[in-house]
């Protein structure tokens, strides 16, 4: 080794689920080494559905605009079934939620993410992997070799494994990865076509066999400039990547294969059979084959050694659900880090909480494309909360051990998503605000309302013993219902003026007190609120610090 250098957290791979992990960090101060073996970031369409759940991550963050700038926005999807239209499927939210759903090409995503980083003094070392680690009680060393074969040795906190399916972090970690691969396989094609479809919506085309089974596919998901499509195909015998090909060494058949893709007359003939209008393709970017398969590890993490994004879990790419689950993995893991690094919380308590939260989601993600992939749908059928689902806005962490239990009170829950909710005041904006507004750029934040002094405890001792348990890492702003008028000095204050935040949190005229985690999921959900329900709160994030 030529030498021994020192760092908070490095992070194996620069997808966007590593690079998700190191803005957090970074953003939060946090010294981190970012490395992948590849050159430079691949020109791939490979991931390209942006869910709701996301932009409100980046929201928080301040990269929602960013990323808006960059995006096409999906309206829905067009079916055919055997050339016969079926109903047109609208992807419409309530509307209380910020984001709708968007399409923005993988390449996209980690130019995004990768100049954000930059922002803060850190950069992806290309041509460099994770070669072996050892940790112990106190760190993780962590060998490193890059292309040139110079080797380097780092001592660090933690190490986080994004280094995809074929993780080498997951192999050193001896964790299990179940699951099997299925037996089809798929070409992609980056083309544009002169069709008269309706932009921003996706287009799902099928042929079923004498016996309904689908024997023939074609979707079609925009992406942006006029007419640009990353379509996804079955592959012809001629071009099958298991043709003279042997099994991945790992056993592990999912993703891009390093044989020929289609080209565009291969593309034409899907085309010709499927597209529900005559339509030539042209302007190819890029093609390739690629296989799927269905596997999960049997938990996240190893003492100060954690796996996320295909690391962790791999499935069918059936509603975008993937690349997005694994961002909401690198996300709760980050702040936790940043959390136990400051002296926040205590390792073992991150290391559960992390398991606890995120492998039930990969869990269920992987069963439920599956299931979809099984069936040749998009979604559960008759199911009305579906969409929420697939948004990502339905993932909640009730039962956490970084959370207060269930209360006898309504929705949303300690553990539930923090729902954004429009119209509040404040004394010298001429504008109307949204919460997201409030919490953007903000860890721990108390919100408090109604009356505490009349329904709880002083409104001020809440505020103090908040700011000296989480030792200064808890702002607190104050939410009043619309007839109220604010007084001066004290915390911000924010006046509900459409009655929002009172329905979408199911407070009455009874003061409640809600501790919003820094991801943007509700810590607790004190009725009346009270100096000991908060003292118990602020116990779980901000316990007297152990080892980091």
């Amino acid at each position: 080794m030529a030498h021994t250098s020192v760092t908070d957290v490095v992070v194996a791979g620069a997808g966007p689920v590593g690079l998700t992990a190191a803005v957090e960090l970074r953003r939060r101060g946090v010294r981190c080494r970012i490395v992948d073996p590849l050159p430079a970031r691949l020109p791939y369409a490979k991931a390209v559905g942006i869910q709701p759940r996301t932009l409100e991550i980046w929201d928080r963050i301040g990269l929602a605009r960013t990323a808006l700038e960059a995006a096409v926005p999906m309206y829905g999807q067009l079916s055919y079934v055997d050339g016969v239209e079926q109903p047109r499927i609208d992807l419409a939210l309530p509307p209380e939620v910020p984001y709708g759903f968007a399409a923005i090409p993988q390449y996209e995503t980690e130019r995004m993410l990768d100049e954000f980083l930059q922002r803060f003094g850190t950069r992806v070392e290309r041509g460099t992997e994770v070669v072996s680690f050892e940790q112990d009680t106190d760190g993780v060393t962590v060998a490193l070799r890059s292309a040139s074969g110079a080797e380097d040795e780092v001592r660090a906190h933690y190490l986080v494994g994004c280094d995809g399916a074929h993780s080498t972090v997951r192999k050193q970690m001896g964790l299990t990865f179940e699951g099997s691969a299925f037996p089809e396989e798929y070409m992609l094609g980056d083309v544009r076509v002169d069709w008269d479809l309706p932009p921003g919506y996706g287009v799902r085309a099928t042929h079923r066999d004498e016996a309904g089974a689908v024997d023939d596919l074609l979707v079609c998901i925009p992406l942006p400039g006029r007419g640009r499509y990353r379509m996804s195909m079955t592959v012809p015998p001629e071009l099958s990547a298991e043709s003279g090909r042997p099994e991945p060494s790992d056993g592990v058949a999912h993703g891009l294969s390093g044989s020929t893709g289609p080209g565009l007359a291969d593309i034409q003939k899907v085309l010709d059979r499927l597209s529900p209008r005559p339509v030539t393709a042209s302007d190819l970017r890029w093609s390739s084959v690629f296989r799927i398969s269905h596997r999960i590890v049997d938990r996240y993490g190893d003492g100060r050694v954690f796996v996320a994004g295909d690391a962790a879990h791999i499935h069918p790419p059936t509603g975008a659900q993937g690349m997005n689950t694994g961002i909401q993995d690198a996300w709760n893991l980050a702040w936790k880090l940043a959390l136990a690094i400051e002296g926040g919380t205590h390792s073992s308590v991150l290391a559960a909480s992390y398991d606890a939260e995120r492998r039930p989601v990969g869990e269920e993600v992987v069963a439920r494309t599956v299931r979809h992939a099984a069936r040749g749908v998009q979604a559960d059928p008759g199911d009305r909360s579906a969409l929420m689902r697939e948004a990502q806005l339905l993932v909640g962490y009730r039962g956490s051990p970084m959370v207060d239990p269930e209360t006898a009170g309504p929705d949303p829950q300690p553990g539930d998503r923090a729902p954004d909710c429009a119209g509040l005041a404040a004394p010298v904006a001429t504008y109307p605000l949204r919460l997201y507004d409030v919490l953007r750029d903000r860890e721990y934040v108390l919100l408090l309302y109604g009356d505490t002094d009349r329904d709880g405890d002083d409104a001020g001792q809440l505020v103090d013993l908040a700011r000296d348990l989480s030792r200064n890492r808890v702002d607190t702003c104050v939410i009043l219902p619309a007839e109220a008028r604010p007084d001066a000095g004290g915390p911000p204050v924010y006046v509900d003026t459409l009655g929002q935040f009172a329905r979408l949190y199911g407070v009455t005229d009874r003061a409640t007190a809600f501790l919003v985690r820094p991801d943007g999921y509700l810590a607790a959900r004190l009725c009346p609120p009270t100096l000991s329900g908060l003292t118990a709160a602020l116990a779980r994030p901000f316990s007297p610090p152990g080892y980091a």
